[in-house]
C-alpha cells in the first residue's frame, strides 16, 4: 500500500478536537486547494477612470455567500462561507432535537438561519443517502425522513436555492487531495463513509451497515453507542481492525478520518491515514456549487 505523508499540518479551528499525541493529524495542501478553488465569480478590470472604491463596491456586490449546514445525530451546525470556501462567520450549533423528525430538524435549521447574516444559497450535509435533494435513509435520525424533499422544503422556507449531499461526502470534499483513491470515514453518532477516485465522488457509499465482525456492522461496532458500551481501549482496537479491513477491500491510497469521536483515538495510525477536523463537514459545502 502506498505511504503518503501529509504536506501541511491542519490548522485547528474553534470546533475541532485536539487529537491524541500518537495520531497523524493534518490536511494535504492539495485538499485546501480543492476547497478554495471551488467557486469563483468572473469579473472585468475596472476602467482606468473608475475609482478604487467603485471597484471594491462592485466586487462586494457580486460576492456569493453560502450557508453551510451540517446535520448530525447530536448537533446541527452552520456557518457562512465565501466563494473560496473560507468561513466568514463563527460556527453556530444547536443540539439535534429528540425525536429528530423532519419538522423538528427544519425548525432548528430555520433558527440557525436567523442567527446568521444574509446569504445567497445553502449547502447541507445530511447523515444518510440523498439523491437530488431527497433523503432516502436516516438511520440515526427518524423514519419520517424517508423520501423527504429536504432541498425543496428548505428552499421554500428560506427563499434561497438549496443543495444537499451525504455528510461524509461533504467532509471528504473538504479533505481530499483529488489524487488516486481516497476514502473518508466519519466517526460520530454513526459511521460515515465517502469514496473518491481522482477527486470524483462515488456517491452514497454506505459501508456503515455492512457486516464487519462478530455478526455486527461497522456502525454497531464503532458508533458512539459502541464506544460508550465497550470503552476506549476496545473501541480503538476495533478501529484498527476496521482500517485493515477497508484497506483490503477498497485498496485506497489515503484514508481521512473525521467526526466528533476522533478525539478518542489513541492508537498509532499508518502513514497514509490522516485525521481531519470536523469543521470540514461545513467547509466542504462550497463544493456542492461547483459547476
Amino acid at each position: 500500500m502506498p505511504s503518503t505523508k501529509t504536506a501541511t499540518q491542519t490548522k485547528p479551528l474553534a470546533d475541532s478536537h485536539t487529537p491524541a499525541a500518537k495520531q497523524k493529524t493534518g490536511q494535504n495542501a492539495d485538499s485546501k486547494t480543492s476547497v478554495n478553488n471551488a467557486i469563483s465569480v468572473d469579473g472585468t478590470n475596472a476602467s482606468t477612470n473608475a475609482s478604487t472604491n467603485d471597484s471594491a463596491n462592485a466586487s462586494t456586490k457580486t460576492m456569493l455567500k453560502t450557508l453551510a449546514v451540517d446535520i448530525g445525530g447530536s448537533g446541527v451546525k452552520a456557518l457562512i462561507l465565501d466563494e473560496k470556501g473560507e468561513a466568514l462567520t463563527e460556527r453556530d450549533r444547536i443540539k439535534t432535537p429528540k425525536p429528530a423528525t423532519p419538522k423538528a430538524v427544519m425548525a432548528v435549521i430555520e433558527q440557525l438561519v436567523k442567527n446568521q447574516p444574509d446569504f445567497d444559497r445553502v449547502s447541507i450535509g445530511f447523515p444518510g443517502v440523498v439523491r437530488k435533494g431527497v433523503v432516502y435513509t436516516a438511520v440515526n435520525l427518524h423514519p419520517d425522513w424517508q423520501e423527504f424533499d429536504l432541498a425543496g422544503k428548505l428552499s421554500k422556507s428560506v427563499g434561497r436555492p438549496v443543495r444537499v449531499a451525504n455528510d461524509a461526502d461533504l467532509q471528504g470534499m473538504g479533505a481530499i487531495s483529488g489524487k488516486g483513491v481516497e476514502l473518508v470515514v466519519t466517526l460520530g453518532t454513526g459511521f460515515g463513509t465517502a469514496l473518491f477516485t481522482d477527486g470524483h465522488l462515488v456517491p452514497n457509499i454506505e459501508i456503515a451497515h455492512h457486516r464487519f465482525r462478530k455478526g455486527e456492522t461497522y456502525e454497531e461496532q464503532l458508533g458512539r453507542a459502541a464506544l460508550k458500551k465497550v470503552g476506549q481501549k476496545t473501541w480503538n482496537a476495533r478501529l484498527l481492525k476496521a482500517i485493515s479491513s477497508l484497506s483490503r477491500v477498497l485498496n485506497y491510497d489515503r484514508l481521512y478520518i473525521g467526526g466528533g469521536e476522533t478525539k478518542h483515538i489513541e492508537v498509532e495510525l499508518q502513514e497514509n491515514v490522516t485525521i481531519v477536523p470536523n469543521v470540514l463537514g461545513l467547509l466542504g459545502g462550497i463544493n456542492l456549487w461547483k459547476e
